[in-house]
């Protein structure tokens, strides 16, 4: 099942990170998953919230230039080869990775992964033609 991403455009100057988690806690909005990339002019926030809809409305209210993408959560396995064995799937079907990044904490001794590609319909579906069946926003606290 996909869920939604919000991407945050950051200017890179010191305090940017600390104003957008401030806002969000003062919504009562918690964070499962965030990842930050940046360039030379600016930054790329990228996160997963127990409640997207609302963390986007807070932050548009608050100025910040986003946008909403779907991503596909996958539950891997904890273990030594966990990640490999979805990793192998993706690589048999030709299915890009543009990123991936983690979520926080684990449930029942497994790993959560954030997988973006161009067809998540076609991941979730590939996946689960290989027996790895992605994890439900549910899974992660996700409304």
């Amino acid at each position: 099942m996909t869920i939604h991403q919000i991407s945050v455009f950051l200017e890179n100057r010191a305090g940017q990170l600390a104003e957008i988690t401030s806002v969000l806690a003062r919504h009562n909005i918690d964070l499962r998953a965030i990842n930050i990339a940046e360039t030379t002019d600016y930054g790329v926030l990228r996160l997963i919230a127990d409640k997207p809809q609302e963390a986007a409305s807070v932050l548009l209210e608050q100025g910040f230039i986003l946008s909403m993408t779907p991503v596909l959560a996958v539950s891997v396995p904890d273990e030594p080869g966990g990640l490999a064995r979805v990793l192998e799937v993706l690589a048999r079907e030709n299915i890009d990775v543009e990123y991936m990044y983690s979520v926080f904490g684990q449930v029942d001794g497994r790993a959560h992964m954030i997988f973006r590609v161009a067809d998540v319909e076609k991941l979730d579906a590939v996946l689960r033609a290989s027996g790895i069946v992605p994890a439900e926003a549910g899974d992660l606290g996700v409304q």
